[in-house]
């Protein structure tokens, strides 16, 4: 008798995959062969209200400091840029993308990109923080 696990892990080899393939656009250049083949998708498109990467507008901003007092991941710092002016900084790779940050900010210099594909090999990268 064929245990019910190795049954269902057999009949998993002969089934289609539930998830989606990675996406066409971020493929490198090297891998021209397997897009001509079509085992590649093409992206499929994020929902109306996706909660991506922050963006933040530097000279909307007013230095209110309402997003640091929210924020539940210590994400934003406070720091002041060249002029003296009150500014922040923020380190995505720590973001939860709750939106709080977005929700308080007064003159909504704080929004969210359908941006997804976060990973990098540099906790510091240029990608994952915005000042």
């Amino acid at each position: 008798m064929i245990p019910p696990m190795l049954k269902y892990l057999i009949k998993q080899l002969f089934t289609k995959p539930f998830t989606n393939l990675f996406p066409a656009n971020r493929v490198p250049n090297d891998t021209s062969a397997f897009l001509a083949k079509g085992k590649i998708t093409p992206p499929i498109p994020v929902a109306e209200n996706y909660r991506g990467k922050l963006s933040y507008e530097h000279d909307k901003c007013i230095g209110c400091y309402s997003c640091i007092r929210v924020c539940p991941a210590n994400v934003i710092k406070a720091v002041t840029d060249k002029d003296g002016k009150r500014k922040i900084k923020m380190d995505v790779s720590k973001c939860t993308f709750c939106g709080q940050c977005i929700d308080v900010c007064p003159v909504k210099c704080l929004h969210s990109t359908p941006e997804f594909l976060l990973a990098d090999y540099d906790k510091k990268s240029k990608n994952l923080t915005l000042e």
